[in-house]
Order: C-alpha cells, then structure tokens, then sequence
C-alpha cells in the first residue's frame, strides 16, 4: 500500500456512506484517499491493529499510517478540509467543543439507515476506481 495515501474507512452497506465515498473521489484531486469497508477484511485489519471500538465509532475513520487515525466528527471535517478552496471554511466547526460535533454526527449516524437506505452489500467499484479500493 502507498504510505502516502490517507485511508477512509466506511460502512460499506450505508446508501449516505457510499454517497460520500462518491463525492470524496470526485473532489479529490490530489488522489489522496484510499478506501476500504468497515466490514470487510482489510478494515477489519485496520480496526483491530488500532484497537477501535467500533461499538463507539461505526460510520468513518480517517486513518493517516504513521502519524493518527481519526473517527466521527473530526474525521469528516479532516477530510472536507483536504478538498481546499471553500470547504476550508469548516474549520469553523473545529473551534466548537468536539462533543457538540460528535453529538449531530452521532445523530446523523444513528439515523443514515432510516434516512437514507442500507444496500444489501457493499458496493462494487468500476474498474477505473479498483486502485483506490484496498479491499
């Protein structure tokens, strides 16, 4: 795997998950994020050398090898602030406490079934995205 490259782990089963994967790969444009599914194997592998308690965190991790892995929140706003332009603008949701973001993510979180669908397996990249897909 490119060390360079920062992983997003994802539900994979998860319609508004699946819909973010697609917009992260068209912003961005530095080729920057590699993904994998929280269910499958390469995630799990990920989980488990990193000790995460995905009863606690089971929607997104950012996962930068060699330097921190980040989960909920800070996750999304580390990935929306990486596309520039006026998405930098999050970082006014980085001056809020962490548990004021954690609280709406987990809502979200809890609800993106309800709200958005559940497929009933993981998605299967074309062939042009294969590369970015570690599972």
């Amino acid at each position: 795997m490119e060390k360079d490259k920062k992983i997003i782990l994802f539900d994979g089963v998860c319609n508004l998950c699946d819909n973010a994967v697609q917009f992260i790969i068209k912003h961005d444009k530095k080729d920057s994020f590699r993904f994998a599914t929280l269910q499958g194997d390469t995630g799990q592998k990920f989980i488990s050398d990193r000790n995460i308690d995905t009863t606690q965190v089971d929607s997104i991790i950012l996962i930068e090898p060699g330097v921190a892995y980040y989960t909920k929140a800070e996750a999304a706003l580390k990935i929306g602030k990486h596309f520039g332009g006026i998405w930098q603008l999050l970082w006014i949701f980085e001056q809020l406490p962490s548990s004021f973001n954690d609280f709406i993510y987990d809502y979200i979180a809890k609800n993106r079934y309800k709200w958005y669908g559940k497929k009933e397996a993981c998605m299967i990249p074309t062939p042009e995205l294969k590369a970015k897909f570690l599972d």
